[in-house]
């Protein structure tokens, strides 16, 4: 079998296919349209329409290279030789044009002709009834005893939930070779073997529906979804078992051996470590490419626990300062040429790597400092501690394991591990185990919806469907208004998408009406509209559709985003990308990658800029054009729209040319004033802008006249000298605080306060209680009554409804007491929190009327009457 290199396969592979007449098209991206799954997962994805029947495609044969993402077995990953995050899967897709002789001929064809696999490396599987491939396989030379059936659970792809399309599949596998134990004692086999025999490939043939009972009927259009893993293919045809040792990864593992000054192959442990981060790498990397970015929530969530989980294995590792950024340069050199996002993005995900990176540190010092905490006070880390460490400040198991022994206790990982269970169980259930999530309620109906909103906010149509309690009805009549939901064969209505609110208005009969409330996209084609209705309705009936006119106000919004992101381009650099936004009457909010907060001098270009344009009245032209014309021209793809290959261009002359499928207005003057409120950040390289226009402009306006009129009343100045006139009233206040300040001390009398020292078994001590003390005259006093007393002492403030309290222990009875321990107990009768060191600490309480309380306990502490 001759070598190949993983460019080499993916090139062949699509070739092939093309030769076969199938449409190469890119990968998409990472980010699926598709609000049942967190993450494209597989080929298949970006046709998941289609194959649902919702979608008519533009091609019938189809062949990709698409990047995916899962993390069912992120546990798995580096510590097998196949389990990844980030992966790249081979696929060729019929849609309703040849089935499974042609699939699993040309699928032979490719392995045995293009790749040169020996054919007795090669073994088959079959869906058990599946006689049909059963005789393909038969026909183009495979022995009968290596085309083995397996059982539904094994070779037969199911719906995405209850019902839908399904079909069975059949896998080819490739013999290692690897001496194995074989479950029946005959010879080895991908049914009676584990980890020799690798599925390199798997053809589904989408031929059934399944309905509700769970009968199989004949799909009239059947489709082909194969998928073949490059890692698995490029380690079989580069002689390596683990896909680790492919070509794929070994400029990653040579980098992370520089920047980490490790061996790859020498010490096991190290290298499953390595393993995980030469892998996390590629998935960070090119999640945060496509638009994901570190939260703590969503797919935020998961490239941020992705993340650290490399972080953590780069500590074990002896990492003590940020690498993870460095080794996204190996990731790029690697793939760039095939995914020219990664190379264009490269910068900026070295810079959110980073930043996540020194967090992460800074965390796990904290994390640290607790752990010493806990120790003090348990003697031990139980497995709750060791899970809420772990799960609060990303602290490594292992590091935990090491403290333990260190500290002569067993650490309690079975616990551990039974707290991560459940925290596992609470992320599948929130991600979906499965390629999808449950249905919407709307998949199986052959129905569509013209949206007009475009040209007209006003429509005729007719009732095509009525859901009340989800469940679909034929009529409904009521005299009182009940919650249901419409789908109309035409409406103005814009459903939610794209950042874009839905609309809002009514839709009217004769005998009846209908409060458009949300209006949604729950598959592709379906527009439904939920609201309140009143009267008596059928399917069928005539209806009148009219959006409240505030939609011209989200327009008006919606335009200036477009002008905002490309404003923000020509100020701040074409590193700009926008990260999220919303768009709705009242205002807009537009997030977008950038390093650092906007300087007043930077906004107000922005702002310039954008009014320029505005008051330019220029044309917002809208065009339908091919996906790969608009791009060429510039267009800008943002990440959370859908794109096929014709695509709507949203225009602004030579300023602004985005893919939207939102609604806008028809020239720029109609904006009006545009006006930014507020620039903050979201997180690490994500920052947000808040901004108006037209008459919620002129509103804004108006409220800061009033403001200023007001205080040039009460400040009895003109408006042109308010500024001095506060600062010189800021200025004269700090001075009446110091002032304020000084008096208070001077009526303490530190003298006073330690002459009521008390003194048990040779230790001085003092406490005493005050009003309207501040924290740091609180600070000074106790420093000097200890020094006077030579003791330890505590002095409480009463400060309105609050507390704070101080406590001071001198260096040389730190064996003896604990001021950061003194300080929680206190605080704790206080109604309160806080610690410190064992020198010095300061806390604070809501319960002033505890104070005698305190003082009492604090005496039994130094008496060692309660510890």
């Amino acid at each position: 079998m001759k070598y190949m290199t993983s460019d080499e396969i993916r090139e062949a592979f699509l070739s092939f296919f093309e030769s076969k007449g199938h449409k190469r098209l890119p990968s998409a991206s990472l980010i699926p349209d598709d609000p049942q799954l967190m993450f494209t997962v597989a080929g298949m994805v970006p046709f998941k329409p289609i194959f649902w029947g919702k979608v008519d495609p533009v091609y019938t044969r189809v062949t990709t290279c698409q990047k995916c993402v899962r993390t069912n077995d992120i546990e798995n990953v580096g510590r097998t030789p196949r389990h990844h995050t980030f992966f790249e899967m081979l696929g060729n897709f019929s849609f309703g044009d040849y089935f499974k002789k042609e699939a699993i001929e040309w699928a032979w064809e490719f392995v045995t002709k293009v790749l040169e696999m020996p054919e007795e490396k090669l073994w088959v599987t079959i869906y058990e009834y599946d006689d049909e491939a059963f005789e393909i396989w038969k026909s183009i030379g495979v022995p009968e005893h290596k085309i083995i059936r397996m059982g539904k659970e094994d070779n037969f792809w199911g719906p995405a939930g209850p019902t839908g399309p399904c079909g069975p599949c059949s896998e080819i596998h490739y013999d290692t070779g690897l001496e194995v134990p074989v479950k029946d004692g005959g010879i080895p086999t991908p049914a009676n073997t584990d980890g020799r025999f690798i599925e390199i490939w798997n053809l589904v043939f989408t031929e059934f529906y399944q309905d509700e009972e769970g009968n199989l009927h004949p799909l009239p259009r059947k489709n082909i979804d194969t998928g073949a893993g490059l890692e698995r293919i490029s380690a079989m045809m580069q002689g390596v078992l683990w896909n680790f040792d492919t070509d794929l990864f070994a400029p990653i593992i040579e980098r992370i051996q520089n920047v980490l000054n490790v061996k790859y192959k020498e010490d096991p442990k190290k290298d499953v470590s390595i393993r995980v981060i030469a892998d996390h790498v590629r998935a960070v990397t090119f999640m945060i490419a496509d638009g994901v970015l570190p939260s703590n929530e969503g797919r935020g969530y998961v490239l941020r626990r992705v993340l650290r989980r490399a972080l953590r294995h780069g500590v074990l590792l002896g990492a003590k300062e940020p690498f993870l950024y460095k080794i996204v340069e190996s990731v790029v050199q690697k793939m760039g040429h095939i995914y020219p996002e990664i190379v264009e993005k490269r910068s900026f995900v070295e810079n959110i790597v980073k930043g996540e990176e020194l967090k992460f540190i800074s965390n796990l010092s904290r994390g640290l400092e607790l752990v010493q905490k806990i120790i003090e006070t348990k003697g031990k880390i139980t497995a709750e501690d060791a899970f809420k460490l772990y799960d609060t400040y990303g602290f490594p198991i292992d590091i935990l394991r090491d403290i333990a022994q260190e500290n002569n206790y067993e650490l309690d990982e079975k616990g551990f591990e039974a707290y991560l269970q459940q925290q596992r169980e609470r992320s599948r259930k929130a991600q979906g185990e499965v390629e999808f999530a449950q249905k919407t309620g709307y998949e199986t109906l052959d129905i569509e919806t013209v949206f007009v909103g475009y040209e007209t906010m006003e429509s005729e149509g007719t009732v095509m469907k009525i859901r009340k309690d989800n469940e679909f009805i034929d009529n409904v009549e009521t005299s009182e208004p009940i919650q249901c939901e419409l789908v109309l064969d035409v409406t103005p209505f814009y459903a939610e998408k794209g950042g874009q609110v839905s609309d809002k208005g009514t839709i009217t009969w004769e005998s009846g009406k209908f409060e458009v409330e949300y209006v949604y996209n729950p598959v592709e084609g379906i527009i439904v509209h939920r609201g309140k209705l009143t009267g008596k309705l059928s399917i069928g009936q005539k209806v009148f559709s009219k959006v409240d006119p505030i939609r011209k106000w989200t327009m008006r919004n919606h335009t200036a985003t477009h002008l905002l992101h490309a404003a923000l381009r020509k100020v701040l650099g074409t590193h700009v990308r926008q990260a999220g936004s919303l768009v709705e009457p009242e205002r807009l909010r537009f997030d977008f990658t950038h390093y650092q907060a906007l300087t007043k001098e930077q906004i107000t270009a922005i702002e310039d800029l954008v009014n320029e344009v505005i008051l330019s009245a220029i044309p917002v032209v809208t065009e339908v054009k091919s996906y790969d014309e608009a791009v060429k021209e510039g267009a800008m793809a943002l990440f959370e729209e859908k794109y096929g290959d014709y695509v709507r261009v949203v225009k602004v002359a030579d300023f602004s040319e985005e893919l939207c499928g939102g609604t806008h207005v028809k020239n720029t003057g109609e904006i009006g004033l545009f006006k930014i409120v507020s620039e903050s950040a979201v997180s690490a390289g994500v920052r947000r802008i808040e901004a108006i226009t037209g008459f919620n402009s002129l509103a804004y306006v108006r409220r800061q006249d009033e403001i200023l009129e007001s205080l040039k009343d009460k400040l009895e100045a003109p408006v042109n000298e308010l500024s001095v006139k506060v600062e010189k009233l800021i200025e004269e206040r700090k001075m009446l605080e110091r002032e304020l300040a000084t008096l208070k001390k001077k009526l303490v009398n530190p003298e006073s306060v330690a002459s009521n020292v008390k003194t048990w078994n040779n230790v001085n001590y003092v406490s005493a209680a005050f009003e309207d003390i501040d924290p740091e005259v609180l600070k000074e006093l106790t420093d000097e009554v200890s020094e006077r007393i030579k003791g330890v002492v505590l002095l409480v403030s009463k400060i309105g409804e609050k507390v704070v309290f101080t406590v001071k222990v001198p260096k040389e009875l730190t064996n003896e007491y604990h001021a950061g321990n003194i300080a929680k107990v206190v605080a704790k009768i206080l109604g309160g929190g806080g610690g410190g060191s064992p020198t010095f600490a300061q806390a604070g309480g809501k319960l002033p009327q505890s104070i005698p309380e305190a003082l009492e306990i604090f005496e039994k502490m130094i008496r060692k009457e309660v510890q």
